[in-house]
């Protein structure tokens, strides 16, 4: 069944570059080294006191032969917000184990373009709603150890009109098969003047075979909420293979205490998650 499914997805995700392809001439299409970044995942979560939170979702990349080499074709679902403000999948409500409603999730796709190896340009639609992306990547490699790499995106969607992400990173090596990683990130938009942001620090320990074992403690707040930390808390996650290697399932534990604004009292809470990821 598993592998069917994969299949489908798959076959399913071509067919339809295909088709987006052929608007744009008739060079043979190959699937085998178009595809590429193809996922599609199921998770739960639970937070202590909240109702068990289910998704699904999807995300496949198509470069397409007609068009230039490094123009492509993507499409999924996602939630909405996260995708046209570039979130990093850290800050994403999946990884801090957040419900989500089904108003947030929406079926995306469109054309991207990469320039100059640092500049990704991306025009799509989420549902009917159209939105924008420039998305700007420069990495630093300070020593054989260290990494630091900025990342800049400008957007604009309907409903928050022009914005923009930064993300900052930092990455050190302490030995093979460990790092520890600093990401920070803040978005702003024209709808409104106050900053989103967000913080994590965290240790990686892979054990070979796509096992990864991590602890991370994340900060994140609005600065027009009242509450300079809206929630800080931490998490340990485990990956591994679940069957062969393009199955993944990864397992979150974590504790957190939120504050949205001034009229909540800051309670710890603990959350539970499990998400299962096919790559294809």
């Amino acid at each position: 069944m598993l592998e069917n499914t994969r299949e489908t997805v798959r076959s399913s995700t071509v067919w339809l570059a295909r088709g987006v392809d052929s608007w744009f001439g008739d060079r043979p299409f190959d699937a085998g080294t178009q595809l590429r970044d193809g996922r599609l995942s199921f998770g739960l979560s639970k937070r202590q006191e909240e109702s068990l939170d289910a998704r699904v979702r999807f995300n496949a990349r198509v470069r397409l032969p007609n068009l230039e080499q490094r123009a492509y074709f993507f499409v999924g679902r996602d939630n909405e917000r996260e995708v046209t403000a570039d979130t990093p999948g850290a800050f994403s409500r999946q990884d801090r184990l957040l419900a989500e409603t089904p108003q947030d999730l929406s079926f995306f796709t469109g054309f991207g373009l990469s320039v100059l190896e640092t500049i990704d340009l991306r025009l799509g639609f989420s549902g009917i709603k159209p939105y924008a992306q420039a998305r700007y990547r420069q990495p630093w490699t300070l020593s054989r150890n260290d990494l630091i790499e900025f990342r800049q995106t400008f957007f604009w969607r309907l409903s928050d009109r022009f914005g923009s992400t930064t993300v900052l990173s930092y990455e050190h090596a302490l030995a093979a098969d460990l790092a520890i990683r600093w990401l920070t990130g803040v978005t702003i938009t024209q709808k409104t003047d106050a900053f989103d942001w967000s913080s994590v620090v965290g240790a990686y320990k892979t054990y070979g075979g796509q096992r990864l074992l991590s602890l991370e403690l994340s900060t994140s707040g609005r600065l027009d909420s009242g509450v300079t930390v809206g929630e800080y808390g931490f998490q340990t996650k485990w990956q591994q293979p679940v069957y062969r290697e393009w199955l993944l399932g990864e397992f979150q534990i974590g504790y957190f205490w939120p504050r949205p604004d001034v009229a909540f009292e800051r309670v710890g809470r603990w959350a539970l998650g499990f998400t299962a990821t096919m790559r294809f």
